[in-house]
C-alpha cells in the first residue's frame, strides 16, 4: 500500500496543476474547512439547517457554503475528486466561468430544496428534529449535478465492462445506492440522499432550459429528456407525466416552450434544428465522422494518382518509334556508287527523284525499305 501512495500523490498533484483557478480554489476551500472542522462545528455554522434557513433566522449564506463543508476524510476525497473530474471533463467544454455558475446553481438549489422538503416534513409530522437536527452539507448535491452533466456530454461512455454500465445510467445507479445505504442504516441521515436528488434535478433543469451556449439556450434533445433517466419500461409513463408538468410550468412562465427552428437559407437543403440541440458529444461525433471522411477521400485520391496501363502502353510505342533510324535523302546529295551497284532499282528511283521539284524530292529510308 505504501508503494502506491507516492504514485497516487504524484498523479493527483499533476492533475490538480493542470486545472483552472476555479477548481483549485474550490478544492483549497474544501481542505481548509475540513481542517477548521477539527476546532469548530462547521456543519452547524456553514451547513444548511432547515430551522435556521427560513425566517426569522434566515441563514442564507449556508446555501453557498454547505457544498464545501466536510467532516470526514472520505468526504474530502469525494468532494475534491468530484470538483477535479468536473474540471477535467466539463471545464474544457464550458469554460471556467460556466463551471463556476453551474457549481453555484446546483449547490444553492440543492440546499434550498432540501431545506424546504424538511420544512414540509415538519409541517406534516411536527417533529422538530427535521428542523434543527438535520445538517445538509457535503458534495452529494454537486455530485448529482455533475453526473447529470456527464450524461449529457458523455452518455455513451462505458464505465464498467462487466457488467456493462454506461455513464448515462450513473445518476440513477448512484441514487439507488444511496437509498440502499440509507435503508440499511449505513447512512445516519437522509440529508445526503436528499441533497443528491435535488442536485441532480436542479442540474438537469439548468442544463435543459437555461444554460447558454453558441446555439442558444438549453438542450431539448431527446436523449436528455427527463424520462431518459429511468428504465425503458418506465419511460413512457414518466414521459407523459413529465410532459404534463412541463406544460403546467410553461403556462406559469417558469419554463419555456420547445420551439422548432427552420433554416431555409442553408446552401444544400432545408434543415430542422431545435434550440440547444448541439451538445458537445454530438460535436465530437461530427468531428470524428469528418476526420474519417477526409481519410477515406485521401485514400481514394492516392489510388487515382497511379498511372493507367493504357498510358504506359502508349508511351512504350512512342519510345519504339523514336528508336527506329531515319535517313533523309535529298536530291543535292548523289548516292554512293556502291549503293547504286548493289541496288539498281533504288538507284533509278533516286535519279528520277532528282529531276522532280524540291518539295517532292525528299525520300525517307528506314533500313532497306523506302518510305
Amino acid at each position: 500500500m505504501n508503494r502506491y501512495l507516492p504514485v497516487a500523490r504524484q498523479h493527483f498533484l499533476a492533475a490538480l496543476a493542470s486545472t483552472s483557478v476555479v477548481v483549485k480554489s474550490i478544492s483549497a476551500v474544501v481542505v481548509l474547512l475540513y481542517l477548521l472542522s477539527w476546532a469548530v462545528d462547521t456543519p452547524y455554522a456553514l451547513g444548511v439547517t432547515p430551522g435556521y434557513l427560513f425566517p426569522p433566522n434566515f441563514w442564507v449564506w449556508t446555501l453557498v457554503t454547505h457544498g464545501v463543508v466536510e467532516q470526514h476524510v472520505w468526504g474530502v476525497v469525494a468532494n475534491v475528486g468530484t470538483v477535479m473530474a468536473c474540471g477535467r471533463l466539463l471545464e474544457p467544454l464550458w469554460g471556467a466561468l460556466e463551471l463556476l455558475i453551474f457549481f453555484a446553481v446546483v449547490n444553492v438549489s440543492a440546499g434550498l430544496l432540501a431545506g424546504l422538503s424538511y420544512l414540509l416534513t415538519y409541517v406534516a409530522t411536527f417533529d422538530l428534529d427535521f428542523l434543527f437536527a438535520v445538517r445538509v452539507h457535503g458534495a452529494a448535491g454537486f455530485l448529482g449535478g455533475v453526473l447529470v452533466a456527464l450524461k449529457q456530454t458523455m452518455g455513451d461512455t462505458t464505465v464498467l465492462r462487466v457488467p456493462q454500465v454506461r455513464l448515462k445510467a450513473a445518476p440513477a445507479l448512484v441514487l439507488l445506492l444511496l437509498a440502499l445505504l440509507r435503508l440499511s442504516g449505513l447512512l445516519d441521515s437522509s440529508a445526503p440522499l436528499a441533497a443528491y436528488s435535488y442536485g441532480a434535478l436542479s442540474g438537469w433543469v439548468y442544463l435543459r432550459f437555461y444554460q447558454r451556449h453558441s446555439r442558444g439556450r438549453g438542450d431539448m434533445s431527446d436523449h436528455f429528456a427527463f424520462a431518459s433517466f429511468f428504465p425503458e419500461a418506465l419511460q413512457p409513463a414518466v414521459g407523459l407525466l413529465a410532459g404534463l408538468v412541463h406544460a403546467a410550468l410553461v403556462k406559469i412562465k417558469v419554463c419555456r416552450k420547445m420551439v422548432k427552428r427552420y433554416d431555409v437559407g442553408a446552401p444544400s437543403s432545408i434543415t430542422i434544428s431545435l434550440p440547444g440541440t448541439d451538445p458537445q458529444d454530438a460535436e465530437r461525433r461530427r468531428q470524428l465522422a469528418l476526420k474519417a471522411l477526409n481519410e477515406r477521400l485521401k485514400r481514394v485520391e492516392d489510388q487515382s494518382a497511379w498511372p493507367s496501363m493504357d498510358d504506359e502502353e502508349d508511351e512504350d510505342e512512342d519510345e519504339k518509334v523514336k528508336d527506329e533510324p531515319l535517313l533523309l535523302v535529298f536530291n543535292t546529295v548523289p548516292p554512293p556508287s556502291n549503293v547504286t551497284d548493289s541496288f539498281p532499282e533504288t538507284t533509278s528511283s533516286v535519279n528520277e527523284a532528282a529531276d522532280r521539284p524540291w518539295s517532292d524530292s525528299c525520300r525517307v529510308f528506314t533500313g532497306s525499305q523506302c518510305l
